[in-house]
């Protein structure tokens, strides 16, 4: 005789998915496809399903959301969910400004969380965040999706399988053309340029580097950091004009524990021409990667070749040749998606989920810092935190 299935239901409250964000990657191409899919199997006879509620402040785009999306319950009365025992999870994908208050409230009601990043504007409510989850005892989680993009899962692969031999350097290059919005459209929301809505790609960006580096390369120990505002004026989507008071580049330098130095540019203006919107280079003595967000390229030691300096004539090497591409052995689904699934076996299950709000607070910590030192124009270490 087959064994009953059992369904867990999630009842998720999803906060700030009117958003760009949190409608795309974390309802449409992640809690959606997991309840389409037939919920999330974690053994052959047991099945996690999501329930969401979608919450937000404007009615009218979350009644739009609701109709796109299928998912029926909607409110922009979040304290009358934080007290409903039906809903045990509270996931936040709020501007940076907002999100600190009610993760505050999410902890306080007993629920679980799991949240974007940053997950507040600094330091001290990072780590109060943390520590009101530990002493509410409840489980908590941050996005560090990029963990889980194609090509960083290849470039770790490379570096468990010993490929670069002893790793020297990291380099990094992130960032695109972001316009203005006065001929072309942005592509990002006006609030990502203002200081004062917690805007600056410093803080939106150090957060991701701070774990990309802790899982990949090493622990930080020291960073340098220079800021900027390259473009000082934009314009909302209805025409009118702004100052930009908040960086959109950022240039730094970290040293890492294990003597790996890391080179790391992130830049909101700046033209692509490299294999992708985020390309990292790996040079090690056995061979070199470079990763983009989906496909990998090599150079053994073997294959690479001897460029001799000469201005006076035309280059004779054409340096993309000796790189090879390595094949796709596996599919990769959506980088959210696959957090998200650890994260409900984290909160059902008890499984193991290392990326919590003290690795958020971490990311916050490296932001923090690069701040300090563009503002000082100094090295700053990074102390541990506890």
């Amino acid at each position: 005789m087959d064994k009953e299935t059992r369904i867990h239901y999630v009842g998720i409250i999803m906060n700030g998915v009117t958003g760009r964000m949190g409608k795309n990657q974390h309802l449409l191409r992640s809690v959606l496809p997991i309840i389409k899919q037939g919920g999330l199997k974690v053994s052959d006879d047991e099945i996690i399903m999501p329930r969401p509620v979608l919450v937000g402040r404007n009615a009218s785009r979350l009644k739009k959301l609701s109709e796109e999306s299928g998912i029926s319950e909607w409110t922009t009365d979040l304290d009358s969910l934080l007290k409903r025992s039906d809903y045990p999870l509270y996931f936040d994908a709020q501007t940076t400004e907002q999100r600190y208050e009610s993760l505050k409230k999410a902890i306080w009601a007993g629920k679980h969380v799991y949240c974007e990043k940053p997950v507040a504007l600094n330091v001290g409510d990072s780590m109060e965040l943390y520590h009101l989850a530990l002493k509410a005892g409840i489980r908590h989680g941050v996005v560090q999706d990029k963990l889980w993009l194609p090509g960083l899962v290849k470039l770790r692969k490379l570096i468990d399988q010993g490929f670069f031999g002893k790793i020297l350097s990291v380099k990094a290059d992130f960032g695109y053309w972001v316009f203005e919005g006065n001929t072309v459209p942005s592509q990002r929301p006006s609030w990502n340029y203002k200081e004062e809505e917690g805007g600056g790609i410093i803080l939106d960006m150090f957060c991701h580097w701070r774990y990309v580096l802790d899982n990949l390369f090493g622990a930080v120990k020291s960073l340098t950091c220079i800021g900027a505002t390259h473009i000082k004026e934009r314009f909302e989507t209805d025409g009118s004009f702004y100052k930009a008071t908040a960086d959109d580049a950022a240039y730094a330098i970290f040293e890492l524990e294990n003597g790996i130095v890391v080179q790391i540019n992130s830049s909101w203006a700046t033209r692509v021409r490299r294999d992708d919107l985020l390309t990292i280079q790996v040079d090690g003595t056995a061979g070199s990667a470079v990763a983009g967000l989906r496909e990998v390229w090599v150079q053994p030691c073997s294959a690479t070749p001897r460029p001799v300096w000469n201005p006076d004539i035309d280059n004779q090497v054409n340096f993309y040749d000796d790189w090879m591409k390595i094949p796709s052995y596996e599919t990769h689904d959506n980088a959210f998606k696959i957090q998200w699934e650890l994260f409900l076996r984290h909160i059902v299950k008890s499984e193991p989920f290392k990326w919590d709000l003290l690795e958020a607070a971490k990311g916050v910590q490296l932001a923090a810092l690069a701040q300090e030192s563009w503002e000082k124009r100094l090295w700053t270490s990074v102390p541990e935190l506890k």
